[in-house]
């Protein structure tokens, strides 16, 4: 038996972002399940591959300033919660039950900031309610934002239109409009072509 080969995973360097797949505009979570692209060839371009990229992608949708500064282990993070959202989008999509781990990350993803401003005092103007500052816990509220939105999207109508792109090797998930299963017009003329290439094989055969 053969050794089974992990596909290469790849940080981005000039790999240009692909179009979003149907629903990442109105979920961002989506956008972060479809952040490691499968490439033909076993290879995937990871755009939270470095500290740099993953700044990069969380100023690009608005969660993070561009100077955030983050370091390996937050990246380290934000690509954890990465797989545990894949995950559920998978269970649901397939109709299999969750792994506990990963609804258990959602949750926590949730509750590490707080939903209330709290209490604070100063000794000048007095007792007054804010929420903690930003430069402070960014990363924790960016990551809040994303497990709500999951949540959020797992539990409405929409999930119900939530789909893996049915074009082979592609890994990212879309919400489904009416028969359409790929997530862009390069993996629908993929698609396409496979569907082509094996009918004319069959016939071929015959």
């Amino acid at each position: 038996m053969e050794p089974v080969r992990e596909p290469v995973v790849e940080p981005v360097t000039e790999e240009p972002a692909p179009p979003p797949a149907q629903g990442e505009e109105e979920h961002l979570s989506l956008a972060l399940a479809n952040s490691a692209v499968a490439r033909p060839g076993g290879h995937t371009f990871d755009f939270l591959g470095t500290p740099a990229q993953a700044n990069q992608w969380l100023a690009r949708h608005g969660l993070a300033p561009v100077d955030l500064g983050m370091r390996e282990m937050c990246a380290a993070q934000l690509r954890s919660l990465r797989e545990q959202i894949r995950s559920l989008f998978a269970a649901r999509a397939e109709g299999l039950p969750a792994l506990p781990a990963a609804v258990g990350a959602v949750n926590d993803a949730m509750t590490r900031v707080p939903t209330a401003p709290l209490l604070r005092w100063d000794d000048e103007r007095g007792p007054y309610r804010a929420t903690a500052h930003p430069t402070t816990a960014m990363l924790d509220h960016a990551l809040a934002a994303l497990a709500a939105d999951a949540a959020d999207l797992l539990t409405s109508p929409d999930a119900e239109r939530l789909t893996a792109c049915g074009s082979a090797p592609c890994n990212r998930y879309l919400l489904r409009q009416g028969r359409r299963h790929w997530c862009s017009t390069r993996c629908g003329d993929r698609a396409r072509a496979a569907r082509a290439y094996a009918r004319r094989t069959q016939a071929g055969t015959r």
